[in-house]
Formats: structure tokens, C-alpha cells, sequence
């Protein structure tokens, strides 16, 4: 897979809209801003990998960047650096929003 990027203007606040409850939780991955535009793939085991867009999120107390992945069945999730290195892994519990900072450093292997 090729590392994909876009141009996104900033998400203002309560644009994101998560639907949890049940099984089915969310997933926030926060980047630095030279991320901005990537696409971020996660899997959960035995199911194809999702992708989200980095974007600016501009809230009250100022500006951060994330990828959020709004509707995720519970489960452990890979969080991919690219298509063959993991980043690591996060458990998304239904009814929660789950949090996972974006690795500083590349993971040995990744490239």
C-alpha cells in the first residue's frame, strides 16, 4: 500500500459525531501536526483494515491533530505505521472512546 495523504481544512468543534454504546466503541489516534493529511489504517483481527484522515481539530483550549475512527466494534486493534509495520495496538471497549498517541520515533522495520 502507498502512504496516502490529502489536503483537509481544520474540523471545528462538534463535527465528529460518535456513535457508542453496546459493542461498539471509538477510536481517537493523536498525531503531530506533520502527519496532517496522512491516512492512519487500523485493523482488528481477522477483519480488512479502515483507514482514516489526519486532521486538524480545533477546540476550545486551541488545536491538536488526530485521525477518529468513529464506530468500531470492541476489540483489540493494530494501528498500522504503514502496510506492513504496526505502531502498536489498543483495546476499544464498547460504549468507550479509546485514545492512542502516535508513536515520536519509527518503529524498528518500518519504512
Amino acid at each position: 500500500m502507498t502512504e496516502q495523504t490529502h489536503a483537509y481544512g481544520p474540523t471545528e468543534t462538534g463535527a465528529v459525531v460518535l456513535d457508542l454504546g453496546g459493542d461498539t466503541g471509538a477510536l481517537i489516534v493523536y498525531t503531530g501536526r506533520d502527519l496532517h493529511g496522512r491516512e492512519i489504517e487500523i485493523s482488528r483481527e481477522g477483519a480488512p483494515r479502515t483507514h482514516s484522515a489526519v486532521r486538524e481539530r480545533r477546540v476550545q483550549d486551541g488545536t491538536f491533530h488526530s485521525a477518529v475512527y468513529p464506530d468500531l466494534p470492541a476489540g483489540l486493534y493494530t494501528v498500522w505505521w504503514d502496510d506492513r509495520t504496526p505502531a502498536g495496538a489498543i483495546s476499544v471497549t464498547g460504549g468507550e472512546i479509546a485514545e492512542f498517541a502516535w508513536p515520536s520515533s519509527t518503529p524498528p522495520g518500518a519504512g
